[in-house]
């Protein structure tokens, strides 16, 4: 597996108040520019102008001149050095992702005079890859990812959610090692500011997409002077109080927008892989077969668990939904109508699904506090079983966070529409994973300091990937230019 793939699976397989005055946000703007030794990058499938190059940062902001860790970053140049503006940013989604392969890979995808404009920057957060690195050593059956997403029991029970919690969080703080405290949106957004400062750049222009927009929103916020031209593409609830749990919270209406377009194709008469007559109908089978299998699970032997029971079957549909195949999906559902499982999902080492893993939970935990009692999840969960069946209460159960061994070290950064107007955000109007509603939440949250283009298309991540020709055109224009529409726009 090259490089660049393994970073889209580590991305399938684990994968939501301070104000401008915080001190140790402030930390970061007088950090001495270190000396960089740029090397070759490691890995295959790159680029060969592609150099890699780290720093050390502090592990906590709040004790600059304690203990170190080292952040891993990677550049390709600006390919007319005449027309260069500065640096892109490629901020990654997750948590647990990286980005230090992207200017090799999507990054290439830019169209020529947004390369021309930039080095393009690709990272490793801290924590994970190549940055210094943690795992919690969790057992094999806790990296599924029907536990990384807290799906309830079949009832609607989270007595098993929560003990795998406790065991996930105590494995964690036995295993992950002080760094995991420190791990933390507003820790990447600072880690980022170092990044910029060690490249001797003013400023920086970022593309962040999905998880990538919220850390993007919360640099904005800690270093609005340095914000250039940022991109937020497939755009999460801003939500300061709840963070990661307003993000699960969205897949209930995500889901619900994908689904139905779904349904209108694969109930269409003379389609080869109708589901049904109607666009109920499908509905109706998808629930009756993950029902049969809460009761009757289907042995799936070397899968992660090794059964395909109703909550696996929910979360297959649900991840079909990031880069659709509606015939894909169609054909899953009529096979498992008949008693069949699908293949094996090709996965990470065991090694890189526990970085990735251990990352994920320590940012949804670090950001924000969660609820300690098993009876407010499972009121939530009931409340969205009911009014949002096909995600059978996941949205609202219990993470690891319900057991986290730590408490939050600051409250979670609030955006505000205090600021240079410099956002331009994308969003697709049927995304599963971040919602539009979501998106518009981060909209109303930025006010003027951002333009919002909603692209008519279906799938996660609208530019360059699921958006549309107008989406497109609109963004990269944006890039190369500065220039953005006057106001908020739908690109049909």
């Amino acid at each position: 597996m090259t490089s660049i793939k393994r970073n889209a699976a580590l991305f399938a397989a684990s994968a939501a108040v301070l104000s401008l005055a915080v001190p140790v946000a402030t930390a970061s703007a007088s950090a001495e520019s270190p000396r960089l030794d740029w090397t070759t990058c490691q890995g295959t499938g790159l680029d060969p102008r592609q150099r890699c190059a780290s720093i050390e940062v502090p592990m906590d902001y709040a004790d600059p001149h304690g203990k170190k860790i080292t952040v891993s970053f990677s550049r390709i140049p600006a390919e007319k050095p005449e027309a260069r503006r500065g640096a892109l940013f490629m901020i990654p989604g997750g948590p647990g992702g990286g980005s230090l392969d992207e200017p090799s890979g999507k990054g290439q995808k830019l169209p020529q005079n947004v390369r021309d404009t930039y080095d393009l920057i690709g990272f490793d957060p801290r924590g994970y890859g190549r940055s210094t690195p943690v795992s919690c050593d969790v057992e094999r059956g806790d990296l599924a990812r029907t536990t990384f997403f807290p799906w309830p029991a079949a009832d609607g029970s989270v007595t098993e959610s929560m003990a795998t919690a406790r065991r996930m969080s105590q494995a964690c703080a036995r295993d992950g090692g002080p760094l995991l405290r420190h791990i933390s949106s507003a820790n990447e957004a600072r880690d980022l500011d170092r990044i910029r400062a060690a490249l001797g750049e003013a400023k920086i222009s970022a593309w962040g997409v999905s998880y990538g927009t919220y850390v993007g929103a919360v640099y904005n916020e800690l270093f609005p002077h340095r914000a250039d031209r940022f991109v937020l593409d497939s755009n999460l609830d801003p939500d300061h109080v709840r963070v990661a749990r307003a993000w699960f919270a969205g897949f209930e209406e995500g889901a619900e927008d994908t689904f139905a377009e779904f349904a209108a194709w694969a109930s269409r008469p003379g389609n080869p892989d109708r589901v049904a007559g109607t666009p109920a109908g499908v509905l109706r089978l998808v629930l009756r077969l993950a029902a049969r299998l809460d009761r009757e699970p289907l042995p799936w032997p070397g899968a992660n668990p090794e059964e395909l029971n109703g909550n696996v079957f929910r979360q297959l549909v649900l991840d079909s939904f990031y880069d659709p195949d509606y015939r894909a999906l169609a054909r899953l559902i009529l096979s498992v109508r008949k008693g069949d499982v699908p293949p094996v999902p090709e996965e990470p080492s065991a090694a890189d699904q526990q970085n990735a893993t251990a990352v994920g939970v320590a940012t949804f935990c670090n950001d924000a506090a969660w609820p300690r009692s098993a009876a407010a999840y499972e009121k939530g969960v009931a409340e969205s079983r009911a009014a949002y069946p096909l995600t059978g209460g996941m949205p609202r159960g219990a993470a690891v966070c319900a057991a986290w061994p730590y408490e939050p070290g600051e409250p979670a950064v609030r955006i505000t529409d205090r600021g240079p107007s410099t956002v331009l955000m994308v969003q697709n109007r049927r995304d599963a994973a971040t919602p539009l509603g979501g998106a518009l939440e981060l909209r109303t949250a930025l006010g003027r300091r951002a333009v919002m283009v909603t692209v008519n298309s279906t799938g996660h991540e609208a530019y360059l990937a699921n958006g549309n020709a107008c989406g497109d055109r609109t963004v990269s224009h944006f890039l190369a230019t500065g220039e953005r529409p006057s106001r908020d726009v739908v690109c049909d």
